[in-house]
């Protein structure tokens, strides 16, 4: 019988199932800094934006603003950067590849970024992995802003572009042999916020301010249809979305989608899901990779995320933010995106107590655990043993712990990308907060990790963490976010009670909503859409037992549930209801 195990095995153990990978939102990256002096007057820190995604020869290559190179990826999990400017030698503007068009055609892969004037060039590659690249057009002979490449399944090659709260988005054919632009452009569409209410600007879509901004085009062609995809109604508010029309032609007529925005991710701790691409996976799965707010030290401060999307059987595009910035798994095959990618792993430390090594000013210890990527804890010093201890209240099972690192005192010289920055801590996990054992040891590590994200290998069983500093890559220790996933050992929420949906009649863009508070409850998920069977859109509400949306299309039906949440795990849903 051994014998028979021991020849087994093998097989036994190719046939076991791998477990598959996490990530959490923000996306790790080594983010550089803003490269503009004028942005860094409340202090330098990172940011970037308006992020593509293609899968190009089996490998993933992620572009964004203003990093001076890109990143390259197997598994949208572990990203390596490759340092490049795509500027010509005699550009003395800094803005690098801003809101860049990425798309492959053929065996190559084009790039450019947005230009004022019609003096960048484009480029090409047919190994990027390799850092090649040669001019295909320079210079490239149309001036676009936020500018997206596509090519049909005809051969021909469109340009869309369009940056403006003033402007509709174009589009125009181009010559494949010189980029040429084939006739003038096409106008497509413009917003409307008197139509649709998530289209207002402001924080709280108040428009009291600016018209709205459209911007960073996107064209997925899918079931014969053109989806025109944009982003409004402004990147510096936690309603930044992504929005979508669709045409049966390349050049329109455009017309929106019902469902709409398709993403949205208006709470939680890090917000927004605006000015992105939506791409497929080595499996066909389709995600959307897009914009997050931070918005602190200046309006263009933010950050990546990346969601599950698809489309339905009726051909509407969607996309699944559901519990956004928890850990969610990763692809090892073909997906179903309609089911939750969501681990179930639950935030841990939401409010609990905390101690600190020291504090700087009015930065306390409480910021790194309140859920809010605005705000943070920072210690006095960036000294080595500098720590951040958090209490989850209780023994909890821990799965996996999220380490969001802040700017502050960043040194006056750290303007753009900055190569050799890394990060080094230790983090430590007890019983009792006294005697302390070694859960994760990166003491030695040479990467810049301003977002580290660390799945357990084994489910642990623990009550205090304790972070403690041993190198910055500038600036003081501080973190606005050391979050940690597993689950509790209590019960579970009941389900929310009392829930109402008032729309008012003078306003059918808007909506109060409120419901029973449940002191059980550290959260609440509002789905709402256009059927009961299709609530694709999700709104997290912490600390509250109101919600205010002012984000519907004022001539439809909607229909909304709610869920609540604690560190144990998520209620059933209320009985969905139609609010016309």
């Amino acid at each position: 019988m051994r014998l028979l195990c021991l020849l087994l095995w093998p097989a036994l153990a190719l046939a076991q199932p791998r477990p598959r990978p996490t990530y959490c939102n923000p996306l790790n990256l080594d983010y550089g800094y803003t490269p503009f002096e004028r942005f860094s007057t409340a202090g330098r820190h990172r940011a970037t934006a308006d992020p593509v995604i293609t899968l190009f020869k089996g490998t993933y290559y992620l572009f964004s603003t203003n990093q001076k190179g890109y990143w390259w990826s197997d598994d949208l999990a572990s990203w390596h950067f490759l340092a490049r400017s795509f500027l010509k030698p005699e550009n003395t503007v800094l803005d690098d590849l801003c809101a860049p068009a990425v798309r492959a055609v053929g065996d190559t892969l084009l790039v450019i970024g947005s230009s004022a004037k019609a003096n960048f060039a484009l480029w090409r590659s047919t190994d990027p992995k390799a850092n090649k690249w040669e001019k295909a057009a320079d210079p490239f002979p149309v001036s676009a802003w936020d500018p997206d490449l596509f090519l049909d399944d005809d051969g021909r090659l469109y340009l869309y572009y369009g940056s403006s709260n003033e402007f509709p988005l174009y589009g125009v054919q181009l010559s494949r042999k010189t980029y040429q632009p084939l006739g003038q452009p096409t106008p497509l569409f413009k917003l409307n916020d008197a139509q649709f209410g998530w289209q207002r600007f402001g924080e709280y879509l108040d428009n009291t301010f600016l018209a709205p901004f459209m911007e960073g085009a996107w064209m997925t062609k899918h079931g014969g249809k053109y989806y025109l995809q944009y982003g409004a109604p402004g990147t510096e508010f936690s309603g930044y979305a992504d929005g979508v029309q669709v045409a049966d032609r390349p050049l329109g007529s455009y017309v929106p989608q019902p469902h709409n925005p398709f993403a949205w991710k208006p709470g939680g701790f890090a917000r927004g899901a605006g000015h992105g691409n939506t791409f497929q996976d080595k499996w066909g799965n389709w995600w959307h990779v897009s914009t997050m707010v931070v918005n602190v030290k200046n309006n263009f401060e933010r950050r990546l995320g990346l969601w599950p999307a698809g489309f339905d059987a009726a051909g509407t595009l969607y996309c699944n933010t559901a519990f956004g910035d928890y850990p969610h798994y990763l692809p090892t095959g073909p997906a179903n995106h309609l089911q939750s990618q969501f681990t179930g792993w639950m935030l841990l430390n939401y409010n609990k107590p905390v101690q600190a090594s020291s504090t700087l000013g009015g930065y306390a210890p409480n910021l790194a655990v309140d859920e809010s990527i605005k705000t943070y804890w920072s210690a006095a010093t960036a000294n080595p043993g500098e720590y951040f201890q958090t209490d989850l209240g209780a023994v909890c099972t821990v799965r996996a712990v999220q380490l969001n690192y802040a700017d502050q005192n960043v040194n006056p010289a750290f303007l753009g990308k900055q190569p050799g920055l890394y990060h080094q801590y230790r983090l430590y996990h007890s019983l009792d907060g006294k005697t302390w054992q070694l859960l994760v040891d990166k003491s030695q590590n040479r990467t810049d990790v301003p977002h580290d994200y660390i799945e357990l290998k084994t489910p642990l069983r623990t009550r205090y963490l304790k972070l403690e500093n041993r190198h910055m890559p500038t600036g003081k220790f501080a973190l606005s976010g050391l979050r940690v996933f597993g689950l509790g050992s209590g019960a579970k929420p009941q389900p929310v009670k009392e829930f109402v949906v008032l729309r008012t009649a003078t306003d059918k863009r808007s909506a109060w909503l409120r419901w029973a508070p449940n002191d059980a409850a550290t959260g609440y998920n509002i789905y709402l859409g256009l059927a009961p069977d299709k609530l694709y859109s999700c709104a997290m509400v912490l600390g509250a037992n109101d919600y205010y949306f002012k984000g519907m299309d004022k001539d439809r039906t909607y229909y909304f549930t709610i869920e609540a949440f604690n560190e144990n795990g998520v209620s059933s849903r209320t009985p969905v209801q139609q609010v016309k």
